[in-house]
Order: C-alpha cells, then structure tokens, then sequence
C-alpha cells in the first residue's frame, strides 16, 4: 500500500501518483471549447480547489475543508493532474477517497458547470460519471393528457352544434321555397291548337265570329 508523507504534501504539494485517496483528472478543455478554450494556468487551478473544497462542504456540514485542503500534483500542459484532499483537524491526514468519492459525485455539475464543461470533458479517473437527473416538466403529465382529450371532447361538441344548425338552417330554406311556390300558384302552361291554355278567358269564354253572324241572320228572321 502506498503512502504520503503529509508534511512534505503540505509544503510542496508533491505526492506520488498512485498514493492512497489520491484522485487523477483529465480535462479536454481544447475538444469542449475549440477556438474559445482557456488556458490552464494557476488562476485556473485555484478555482478547481475551490470547487472541490464547496464539494465537501456541501456533502457535509461537518465538513470544515478549507481551499488549502485540496492538494494538486504533477499537472501537464495536456491538462492533467493528481489531486488530494486533506483534513486538518485531524492531524494532516488525508479524508478517505470514498468521502471524497461520494463528495464530488453528488456535485459532479456544478464543477462540470464551473470549467464550462460536461462528465467526457471533465473527467475524475476513478469517479463513475453520474446520469444527470431528469427534467422533470414544469406541468404534470396527467394535466397535459387531461387538457388534450378535454379539448377533443369540447371540439367534438362544437362540430355537432354547427352541423345540426346548418341542417335546420338548409331544411327551413327548402320548406320556405316550397311554401312560396304553392303561394303563386304556379302551373304547368299547356298549348292547345297553338293557343297558350292561360291566354283563354275560361270564365267569359271565347266567341266564334263565324257563329255569331250565322246567329243574328236567323234571328232576324
């Protein structure tokens, strides 16, 4: 089992790689920013502390982690490095890489957040990338369903309501038309001897000349 020498840690933050509760990162920051990506300077690595420090305190409140707890190593340009955390109080010992494990898991998007980066760009070797929780809808699906077949239904209802009031609108313009047809009383005109049937007073008749004079001759006499 390996081990660090604590004191020598805290002086000149150098630990081996593969020391107990020791944690390796590697972040692509090129590959997640292209053109906008930043450089990684000390600036840099004082934010990640920070955020590693926030990390422990939030994951318990018992948790006094300072910013100065958190201990880098053998950073590359590439930008990688070993990171560790330790716990003063507790005569310069490092606080168990389950807890730490456990710390970073449960705020793994708030440092993603932090760098502008996301679990394949950001990576913690020896942390499982954690599933972000689901989004869950501002409404609930049962309101949404709710809402959709309630305006089928008030649809549906509309539709039957205008298609009963055209029909009755189309069937009192057919009795209205019907009605004013036997109002006129409108018949079939017939001709008979090329003579226009309506064109005959039927009521005072129709006078033959020819008959007419016969009648006065013989009356005369």
């Amino acid at each position: 089992m390996c081990f660090i020498n604590l004191i020598s840690l805290r002086n000149s933050s150098s630990f081996q790689q593969n020391a107990q509760n020791a944690f390796k990162v590697r972040l692509s920051i090129r590959t997640a920013l292209g053109d906008n990506a930043y450089a990684w300077d000390a600036n840099e690595e004082y934010l990640f502390k920070a955020m590693v420090a926030f990390a422990m305190r939030r994951y318990s409140s018992k948790s006094t982690t300072q910013i100065s707890d958190v201990l880098l190593c053998n950073v590359t340009d590439r930008v990688s490095f070993w990171f560790v955390v330790t716990d003063s109080s507790q005569n310069m010992t490092t606080v168990p890489g389950s807890v730490v494990e456990a710390a970073i898991r449960m705020n793994r998007n708030r440092i993603n957040s932090a760098f502008l980066l996301s679990d394949k760009t950001l990576q913690f070797l020896k942390i499982t990338s954690t599933l972000s929780p689901p989004v869950e809808p501002s409404t609930p699906v049962w309101l949404i369903v709710f809402g959709v077949v309630l305006c089928l239904i008030v649809a549906g209802i509309v539709f039957l309501v205008v298609a009963g009031i055209q029909q009755r609108k189309k069937k009192n313009k057919e009795s209205t038309e019907r009605e004013n047809l036997e109002e006129k009383g409108e018949v079939t005109v017939t001709v008979e001897n090329g003579i226009p049937c309506e064109a005959l007073d039927l009521k005072a008749g129709h006078i033959n000349g020819v008959f007419a004079a016969d009648d006065e001759r013989f009356t005369s006499l």
